[in-house]
């Protein structure tokens, strides 16, 4: 790894175009790159969540989440390796489940806030749903394995309980999103769900 680091600036992207496994050479803008970055984005966010002080149990969920967040990047820059699998997307339901057990229901909309790491985990949050949605772009153009969307999907799940759960810990209320009245109704609208 040394020697491929040596030497920082190659100039080889300087056309527009970046590499990726198999001497393919891609527009950066190609949904493949586009997910890559938007991956890579997702792992900084997370890094940033993981600065702040929090509740002991999450910093070692996030941390694997990290790791398997570079390997689901580099699924995507090297096709040919499978680094993101079901028992990835199952262990994040389980996770999902373990934390949310501790919740009131929630009965509408929460607002991102709730201070500095609950915001931190709600940015993480939006971010992780680009990063599914361009995962989904890339596989449009060419197909990927449902692993790794599945895998962003439930991150975000995990995502917005880990913003309730820090809200709470930092004994800020959840602030609610106040419906607007449908039209004509006098009566709160309620399309749309929390999650997806």
């Amino acid at each position: 790894m040394g020697n491929r680091l040596s030497k920082l600036t190659t100039r080889t992207g300087d056309a527009g175009e970046t590499g990726i496994a198999g001497n393919r050479r891609l527009s950066k803008f190609h949904p493949r790159i586009q997910a890559i970055g938007d991956v890579d984005e997702l792992n900084c966010c997370v890094g940033v969540l993981r600065s702040h002080p929090l509740p002991a149990p999450l910093q070692p969920v996030l941390e694997r989440i990290q790791q398997e967040l570079f390997n689901l990047g580099g699924e995507l820059a090297m096709p040919e390796c499978h680094l993101i699998n079901a028992e990835h997307v199952d262990a994040l339901e389980a996770e999902t489940d373990r934390f949310n057990a501790s919740l009131p229901p929630l009965k509408d909309f929460v607002l991102p806030g709730g201070g500095a790491a609950a915001a931190a985990a709600h940015m993480a949050r939006a971010v992780c749903r680009r990063a599914e949605r361009s995962v989904w772009a890339a596989h449009a153009e060419e197909a990927l394995r449902p692993a790794l969307a599945q895998y962003l999907n439930r991150l975000s799940d995990l995502m917005f309980v880990f913003c309730r759960l820090l809200a709470r810990e930092a004994a800020h209320d959840e602030v609610l999103w106040n419906k607007p009245a449908a039209p004509g109704s006098g009566h709160p609208a309620t399309d749309g769900e929390q999650g997806e």
